[in-house]
């Protein structure tokens, strides 16, 4: 932000030109905070270029990291917005509420154990899960020993 210190140094220059006494309160007064001003625009410079570094390392991370993405995902910078755009893939699971006749969205009703709450009338309906996992069929196994 040069035109920050130029502006400094141009009031600095005003002052000189002014022949401000410094030997009065308010000579003493506007020396001390032009050179306030001057200290605050070389610590804006130094910000700025601190900022400017931190934001190129920033870019060159995001390219090691797409680099790293194509590697691992098989993705490229044309498969890029598909791959993280893929949201229409999703598997959306809804029932009948035996009460109501309703459907429910499972995503969006109360779920309480194997239970939940039809967000229509409010009744309870209780869910069976069938699970073909390994998990689940070592938890059975467990339960009938």
């Amino acid at each position: 932000m040069n035109y920050l210190r130029e502006r400094v140094a141009y009031l600095k220059g005003l002052a000189d030109g002014m022949k401000l006494d410094t030997s009065t309160n308010e000579g003493k007064l506007l020396k001390a905070i032009l050179e306030v001003l001057d200290d605050m625009a070389l610590a804006v410079d130094d910000i700025e270029e601190a900022q400017e570094q931190l934001s190129e390392q920033v870019d060159e991370i995001d390219e090691d990291l797409a680099e790293i993405e194509n590697i691992l995902y098989g993705v490229d910078d044309e498969d890029e917005e598909e791959y993280y755009d893929d949201d229409d893939d999703e598997e959306v699971v809804e029932l009948e509420c035996p009460h109501c006749g309703e459907t429910v969205d499972l995503e969006d009703a109360f779920m309480r154990g194997n239970t939940i709450l039809c967000p229509h009338c409010n009744k309870e309906i209780e869910i069976e899960f069938d699970c073909d996992c390994e998990d689940c069929a070592d938890s059975e196994e467990d339960t009938e020993d």
